[in-house]
Order: structure tokens, then sequence, then C-alpha cells
């Protein structure tokens, strides 16, 4: 099977921690900043544009067949509220809303994901039933959902345990290729795709999940 990697997302806090010398020295930073912005204000040049938001991780779309066996396995219905982290270009909540008739919210961090995801939202009618927002997933509360979608590495599923736990009991988590580290999937599934001809992975989890305990003595 050729490498997959999984959708944007979920480096934000990487970075939040990358950049921990800014908390150290903020009154050093606070005068670089007024610095540079003299300067450029002094040469007549317009003030530093924000950075740009994107993902150090390869975005690869999940397959639309995929998706929808996703969709079909963790059983979504009209009163589900589903959550997709790592949205992409939305094409996970936009089926689920244009099947299913459920309230569904895309999470992705990188600026023309969002956009993307924002246009094919207007496209298919169903801002009524989507929402696409820009935000960390390490920091979103998942209370709200009760089915979550997501296409993530092994170490950022695992990061997502504590949010998993916090979620109502019952609520149902469904993963594309990499399963949840430490947990115990109550089923998988290996799918071929007709779109790309590569065998998917699909696993099932229902809050709270079933953790195994590591280092246990018996």
């Amino acid at each position: 099977m050729a490498p997959v990697f999984p959708l944007s997302n979920g480096t934000m806090a990487k970075m939040r921690t990358g950049n921990r010398w800014a908390v150290v020295t903020p009154l050093v930073m606070v005068a670089a900043m007024v610095a540079v912005l003299t300067c450029s204000a002094s040469a007549g040049g317009p003030a530093s544009k924000p950075p740009k938001m994107t993902a150090d991780v390869v975005y690869v779309p999940t397959p639309h067949d995929i998706v929808d066996k996703m969709l079909e396995l963790v059983g979504v219905k009209k009163e589900d509220i589903l959550y997709d982290l790592g949205s992409g270009d939305g094409r996970i909540v936009i089926s689920a809303a244009k099947k299913y008739g459920c309230k569904a919210t895309g999470y992705e961090i990188d600026d023309d994901r969002v956009a993307e995801s924002l246009e094919n939202v207007r496209k298919a009618k169903i801002g009524h039933l989507v929402e696409i927002k820009q935000e960390d997933i390490f920091t979103v509360d998942l209370s709200p959902a009760s089915v979550i979608t997501c296409y993530l590495l092994p170490q950022m599923n695992k990061r997502l345990i504590p949010q998993f736990q916090r979620m109502k009991p019952g609520s149902r988590i469904v993963c594309h290729d990499y399963p949840i580290p430490g947990a115990v999937a109550e089923k998988s599934y290996v799918v071929t795709s007709n779109e790309d001809g590569e065998k998917h992975y699909i696993y099932l989890y229902t809050v709270p999940l079933k953790v195994k305990e590591s280092g246990k003595q018996h």
C-alpha cells in the first residue's frame, strides 16, 4: 500500500511548544516587533500581514466512497451532531449533512483548505447544516458532538484521548487508516476504494473508550 498521510491539522500545538521561548522573553519580542513596524512605517511600506495559517502534514483527501463507508459504519443519523477533525475540503461534513440531514462541523487549520471547504459548502447549498471552523483540534470542546470522524496520525489520535473521554457516553468515533493507540476498537474493517484502488482501514470506537492499561501486572 502506498504511503498515506492524514488530513491537515493538529500541528498548532506543536508550533506553540516550539515557540515556548516567546513566553520567556516577551519584552524582547515586543521591542523587536515595534522596531520592525517602525522601520516599515518610516520606509513608507505597509505593515506586515499576519502569517498564513498552514499545516505541516501533507493533505490527502479521503476517497468519496470511503467517506460514504465511514459514515455508514459509524451509523450517522439525522439527530447526530458530527465533528470532522482535520476536515480538509469539507467533503465528510458535506456528505454527512446531504445524505443524513445531520448538523456537521469541520475543524481545519490550513487557510487554503478552509477557503476551499467554505466554497464547497456554498456550492452544495448546505450551509444551514454545515459549519467550517478554523481552529486547533487540540483545543476544541468535543462534548457537543455525538459522532467524530478523523483521518489523523496515531500520535495525534492519542493526544485527543482526553477530549474523546469528555464526550457524552455512547458517542461514536470513526478513524480512517490509523487507530487510536492504547484504545480498543470495537470493530475494524478493511475496504478497497473503487476511487484509488487502495485498501483503507476503518476503526470504530464508542465513548468511553476502552483504554489498555500499560504496565499492569497480572
